[in-house]
């Protein structure tokens, strides 16, 4: 039991120092002309992931269950998912400056861990009745990979608004390591619509979570309520692309605006506005 709690704590900060380097390289390499340093942060983003991927094992091996049930499991699955999808689209588009707008994402949320959470509060407790149930487990893993895939929109836009911003030269300096402006819309669009599709069922699961944990489907409890108003954002965002095909930096913003409600619905519904969610 020891070893594989050292493990988990070894890996872990592996984690954190892999994704933090790959941060900063992700960052040199957009003001280097040398292929090599993009392949060493692909390097330090996958090893970042694979100790990511270690920590989450050991921690299901110590608690006999998915690691699930509370924030410190939850960020380390958001940072997981993020990275996974970050890495899918950088290797599947050729996206070499895409890392640099989305590693502080998983970093960040790591370092929260190490500067806010205890031991106590990484330990293994006994769960609540409540998350006793394999719907928590469907709403969880939806939200991972919803999260996860906001996450990476929010860099595309990132991108797409430095690449348009007024009085820039696309052709020059950093924004020219960017792919088109037109490709990077198109893309932030297919992976909100992905996010999306998760998004929905994170709310359809949670649903019926709360209906067998509660006795209710809903109970506009603060998280509940956060996670309608994001998917109302990200269902506005679509519905005016598709119907009055709103694109370039007014889709772009609120892409940004969606992922801002994404992180309000987990850090300022859990310590901000406490509820039935707030052990999550």
């Amino acid at each position: 039991m020891n070893q594989l709690q050292s493990l988990e704590s070894y890996s872990f900060y592996l984690t954190v120092i892999a994704y933090f380097l790959a941060m900063m390289v992700y960052w040199i390499r957009m003001g280097s002309k040398n292929k090599a340093v993009g392949k060493v942060a692909a390097v330090l983003a996958v090893i970042g992931w694979a100790g990511n991927t270690i920590t989450l094992i050991t921690r299901t091996m110590l608690a006999h269950r998915l690691p699930l049930s509370n924030g410190y499991e939850f960020i380390l699955t958001f940072c997981w998912a993020t990275v996974l999808i970050l890495l899918y689209y950088e290797f599947r588009f050729k996206l070499k400056a895409l890392g640099a707008f989305v590693m502080p994402v998983p970093f960040l949320l790591l370092a929260f861990i190490v500067m806010t959470m205890g031991a106590n509060e990484r330990i293994i407790h006994a769960i609540p009745p409540a998350l006793k149930s394999y719907w928590l487990t469907f709403h969880v893993i939806t939200a991972i990979f919803s999260y996860g895939g906001f996450a990476v929109s929010f860099g595309l836009a990132i991108m797409y608004l430095i690449k348009t911003q007024t009085g820039t030269n696309p052709n020059v300096g950093i924004v020219a390591r960017f792919p088109e402006a037109e490709v990077l819309d198109e893309l932030c669009y297919k992976v909100i619509i992905f996010a999306f599709s998760f998004l929905t069922l994170v709310i359809i699961t949670g649903a019926i979570w709360a209906n067998y944990a509660w006795g209710t489907y809903w109970s506009w409890d603060p998280k509940e309520t956060w996670s309608l108003i994001t998917w109302f954002i990200y269902a506005g965002y679509l519905h005016a692309r598709l119907m009055y095909d709103w694109k370039g930096k007014r889709a772009a913003w609120l892409a940004v605006f969606g992922f801002a409600a994404v992180l309000f619905t987990f850090f300022g519904v859990n310590y901000l506005l406490p509820g039935l969610h707030s052990y999550a």
